[in-house]
C-alpha cells in the first residue's frame, strides 16, 4: 500500500499533515501502539530535516508498506541547479576545518542529502559522489552502489558497518533514535531529486 502523497512547497515549515499519513499507514498495517510510536518517531526525525532541504525547492512525502515492512519516503526537488552561492552555503565549513553541523546522525543524513544536491548542481547533472576532505569522511564511509537501482546512495547501514572500529562514531550511533529504530536510511539523487528513505520492518 502506498499512502497519499503529501506535497509541500519551498521553505514550508508547517508539516502536520505528515503525522496524519503516518497514523493512517499504522492503522492500515495493524501496528500496535508501541510499533505506531516507533513509526511516528521515525517520521518526526525525517520531518525535522525537511525545512532545511526545502530552502532549495519543493518536496513530497509518502509511506509505502507491505505487510509490516515500511518505507518512509521524502523527495526534495531543487527549483533550479543551485547557484554557486547556494553551493558554498551548503558546503560551508567552520574555521576548524570540520562541518560544525555534521554532529549527530540526523545531521549527517541531512548533510549527505545537501552534498548530493550541491554536487549534482556543480556537475550539471552528474553526481560524482566522494569527497577527499577528511571532514566528509563520514559521507564517504556511507556511500555504496545500489546494484538493483544502479545508483550511488548514502546508507546508514554502510556507514554503521564502516565505523565499528571508531569508538566516538559508534557512541554517536548508539545515542541516535533513528539509528536504534530504523533498519536503514538511504539518501540518493536522480534527475535533480534527492530522496531520503527510512526503512523499518515490524
Amino acid at each position: 500500500m502506498k499512502t497519499d502523497i503529501y506535497r509541500f512547497e519551498r521553505a514550508v515549515t508547517e508539516l502536520e499533515g505528515i503525522n496524519e499519513i503516518a497514523d493512517k499507514a499504522a492503522a492500515y498495517s495493524g501496528l500496535d501502539e508501541k510499533q505506531k510510536l516507533k513509526l511516528m518517531l521515525l517520521c518526526e526525525e525525517l520531518i525535522e530535516m525537511l525545512p532545511n532541504l526545502l530552502l532549495y525547492g519543493k518536496g513530497e512525502f509518502w509511506i509505502e508498506t507491505k505487510d509490516k515492512k515500511f518505507e518512509i519516503h521524502s523527495v526534495v526537488e531543487a527549483d533550479d541547479l543551485l547557484s554557486s552561492t547556494d553551493r558554498e552555503d551548503i558546503l560551508k565549513v567552520s574555521t576548524t576545518g570540520k562541518n560544525a553541523a555534521a554532529v549527530g546522525i540526523m545531521n549527517k543524513i541531512k548533510i549527505a542529502a545537501e552534498i548530493m544536491m550541491s554536487n549534482y548542481a556543480h556537475s550539471a547533472g552528474t553526481a560524482g559522489m566522494t569527497f577527499p576532505d577528511s571532514h566528509y569522511a563520514y559521507y564517504n564511509m556511507g556511500m555504496y552502489r545500489d546494484p538493483v537501482a544502479d545508483i550511488d546512495e548514502w546508507s546508514l547501514t554502510a556507514y554503521r558497518d564502516n565505523v565499528k572500529q571508531d569508538d566516538s562514531a559508534w557512541d554517536e550511533l548508539e545515542r541516535s533514535i533513528i539509528a536504534k529504530i530504523a533498519d536503514d536510511v538511504t539518501v540518493s539523487i536522480l534527475g535533480g531529486k534527492v530522496e531520503i528513505v527510512i526503512k523499518k520492518s515490524f
